[in-house]
């Protein structure tokens, strides 16, 4: 197995010419430099695209080393294991080019974390490779940004406070997005996409899809019935109507399974929801029937050929593309979550983040985590498939504040 002391790099950023790649090497230059504690290279197939992120960073290959590996060479995959303690990968959609990294990790005992938001795809990875990365040691953590961190953070850090307060787990929460500003980029339609076009054809994965404990344990035993906010709907916890949230399919998905990673720390029954506050009135139930209709088009849209060419070539932004820098610092997100225990006792929290939710912020969040893999997981902590709130989540509570621009409160 690879270790901090072993292994050449502590972190190795793969697919570091892609759009978020090119922003985490950035936060890492700045956050960390390259003469630290921490030890780090950048990987890709193209010594030319390496060559220039390098170049932009203002490094030579002295301060920051570049290796070569393709996302299809196995061979490649392995020998970039080889030198690094733990691999960040932005290499997307995952579902399509993901998983020969995921592989060598488990199989060679490298650490690895992502940003996918792919929720057909986590599964199979799991299944596949669950077994071999116990066996070596992997500890291997999907859904490190926007998907799925303030949710699954924000459910965790509320669930300390209620043990604090009421000494007891709340049963319920509901996460409503109070307000957002940010762009989104080519690499994140494409994902979603491609998760619409593989579900138009295979039935099986549309039941998966619509199970709320998908990527929980075999075992976990879940039976609670779980709300699926989809059509306008008057909150009377938060007196607004919301409608649906584009991220509510994976991160719900991952706070069930934190939850089960954690023992059932939530309860057996626990019940969680997300949605998109719209407003008061009228105006406020027009804005969430508009939501769920335009959300429900663009993924009809996105089953078809005809028509999924035609968001393709002039709709949305392609690949490599996404929010300008200044976007990138000037977006933020406040999201709200109520919890309420079985006694009745309730409890609000907040996670305000600062920085374009896809992007800005993602980047930041991806970088801690990854270097809370690299620094304060114990060596005694098992191998496998975790969450971010069951392998990190009191290591990137203390991290993301101080250094993630982001916050976690309770709401008086």
């Amino acid at each position: 197995m690879n270790t901090s002391s072993t292994a050449q790099f502590d972190l190795v950023v793969f697919g570091a010419t892609s759009f978020v790649g090119q922003i985490l090497c950035r936060y890492l230059r700045d956050t960390f430099g390259t003469e630290g504690s921490l030890t780090w290279a950048i990987a890709g197939r193209s010594q030319s695209k390496l060559d220039q992120v390098r170049s932009e960073l203002g490094l030579d290959a002295a301060s920051l080393p570049a290796l070569i590996a393709d996302a299809a060479d196995d061979t490649a995959l392995r020998e970039l294991c080889q030198r690094a303690n733990t691999i960040v990968s932005t290499v997307g959609p995952y579902a399509l080019y993901g998983e020969p990294l995921v592989r060598a990790c488990a199989e060679t005992g490298t650490h690895y974390c992502d940003l996918t938001g792919e929720v057909q795809w986590i599964p199979r990875m799991i299944s596949r490779y669950e077994d071999a990365a116990r066996a070596s040691g992997a500890r291997i953590v999907h859904c490190c940004g926007f998907d799925s961190i303030p949710s699954d953070l924000g459910v965790y850090f509320l669930q300390k406070e209620a043990e604090k307060r009421f000494a007891a787990p709340c049963s319920t929460v509901a996460m409503r997005v109070k307000a957002a500003k940010g762009g989104v980029s080519g690499g994140t339609v494409a994902s979603m996409m491609n998760v619409a076009r593989e579900a138009a054809s295979d039935s099986d994965l549309r039941k998966q899809l619509a199970n709320p404990y998908a990527l929980c344990p075999p075992e976990h035993g879940f039976t609670a019935r779980q709300r699926n906010v989809s059509t306008p709907v008057f909150d009377a916890d938060f007196q607004a109507w919301s409608g649906p949230f584009v991220m509510a399919g994976i991160n719900t998905r991952i706070v069930h399974r934190s939850n089960a990673l954690l023992g059932n720390a939530y309860g057996a029954q626990f019940r969680y929801d997300e949605a998109m506050l719209t407003g008061t009135g009228f105006g406020g139930r027009m804005k969430a029937l508009g939501l769920a209709t335009g959300m429900g088009a663009f993924l009809a849209a996105a089953v078809l050929p005809p028509t999924r060419w035609v968001l393709e070539k002039f709709v949305v932004p392609k690949p490599g593309e996404g929010p300008t820098p200044t976007a990138q610092k000037t977006g933020f997100y406040d999201l709200r979550f109520i919890g309420k225990t079985e006694a009745g006792e309730s409890l609000q929290v907040k996670v305000v983040g600062q920085g374009d939710p896809g992007y800005g912020s993602t980047a930041k969040m991806l970088g801690q985590a990854a270097v809370a893999l690299v620094q304060d997981v114990d060596d005694k902590v098992p191998g496998g498939f975790w969450t971010p709130a069951s392998l990190i989540g009191d290591a990137l509570l203390k991290r993301l504040p101080e250094a993630a621009d982001v916050r976690f409160e309770v709401v008086d």
